[in-house]
């Protein structure tokens, strides 16, 4: 079965991160030109909005399993927070109404993808461990009699 490009090393999720961010940061600029509470929302959103895909690309770079999984994490999170962020943009009924729903809805797809991407790694790891031969340690202890005859 041949892959498609878009699902090569997980440049479709990190893809549909960035759009999403793009999409927060047009969000949040129509947002905190309303003024009033939206300037102090605006910013926080942004924040959290922004760094679900940073944290997705650190991720690529990863050094170990460990830190693959503690960078997707930290971006699960972040999307966790945006989520949050929007649902509160929309039953306080700050910025547009449409997009907000709109963007509430990618946030919750994003946190159901990441989070299947850190539980599938996980699990891959322990998979991984547990098929490793375990090396056995032994301590060769020198036979104390020989080397007081010699």
């Amino acid at each position: 079965m041949h892959k498609h490009r878009a699902f090569e090393h997980g440049q479709d999720i990190r893809d549909r991160t960035f759009a999403f961010a793009c999409r927060i940061v047009k969000f949040c600029q129509e947002v905190y030109a309303t003024g009033g509470v939206a300037r102090m929302m605006a910013p926080q959103l942004l924040s959290c909005g922004t760094s679900v895909a940073a944290m997705l690309e650190e991720a690529r770079a990863a050094e170990s399993d460990r830190d693959f999984i503690s960078k997707c994490s930290i971006g699960l999170k972040e999307a966790r927070e945006a989520h949050v962020r929007l649902r509160l943009h929309e039953a306080c009924r700050i910025g547009p109404a449409l997009e907000a729903a709109a963007l509430r809805e990618e946030a919750s797809a994003l946190v159901s993808i990441i989070g299947t991407i850190v539980r599938n790694k996980r699990a891959n790891v322990v998979l991984k461990s547990s098929r490793r031969p375990k090396r056995a340690f032994v301590k060769v202890i020198p036979d104390s009699s020989s080397e007081s005859h010699r």
